[in-house]
């Protein structure tokens, strides 16, 4: 890609960051888009089929850099308190697009991807995990909840007290560990 492609995609996306920060998806048109990136609505559409594909071009970046942060560390990936925590972080560090894009109706997106995301990850590493029913309930729980535990709390608790309450809980989860010898 060059330059100038470059630049184009960044103003498109930039343009749709800050619509998307006012209204939901469904309300933004490409005309607006269009006008907020100075191109035309032919250059939008060279690059993307809808303001869907947009969006979840995004969100997919998103989830592709947290993920990234969990999965690039096969211990996290077997270790369920330094999961926890790497997963918090990686929130924190994605906070405002994450207010942004997976904001309204596409609030469940990201944990669902999040989920499966790790699961595959973690399948790779340890085939016989995807038959092992603890685990597989353990991480749509730990990941599920940990997500919507991070949303609810995070302006409340802070994240120094968050991460605290963390390191807490994981003496409850020390001595589980991803073991293929469960049913």
């Amino acid at each position: 890609m060059d330059l100038r492609e470059r630049k184009t995609k960044r103003a498109i996306k930039d343009a749709f960051l800050q619509l998307r920060a006012k209204k939901p998806l469904e309300r933004i048109t490409i005309k607006e888009l269009s006008d907020i990136a100075e191109i035309s609505k032919a250059t939008f559409y060279l690059h993307y089929k809808d303001i869907y594909d947009l969006s979840e071009q995004l969100q997919n970046e998103v989830v592709q850099d947290i993920m990234g942060v969990v999965s690039q560390d096969e211990a996290a990936l077997v270790d369920m308190e330094q999961m926890a925590k790497k997963l918090y972080i990686a929130f924190c560090s994605h906070q405002h697009l994450i207010d942004i894009l997976f904001s309204g109706n596409q609030a469940s997106a990201l944990p669902g991807s999040i989920e499966q995301g790790i699961k595959n990850s973690i399948y790779r590493i340890k085939p016989e995990a995807k038959e092992d029913a603890l685990l597989n309930v353990l991480l749509s729980y730990q990941i599920q909840g940990g997500f919507y535990a991070y949303m609810e709390n995070r302006k409340l608790l802070g994240d120094e007290r968050i991460l605290f309450i963390l390191d807490e809980l994981s003496g409850l989860l020390k001595n589980f560990r991803i073991k293929g010898d469960r049913a």
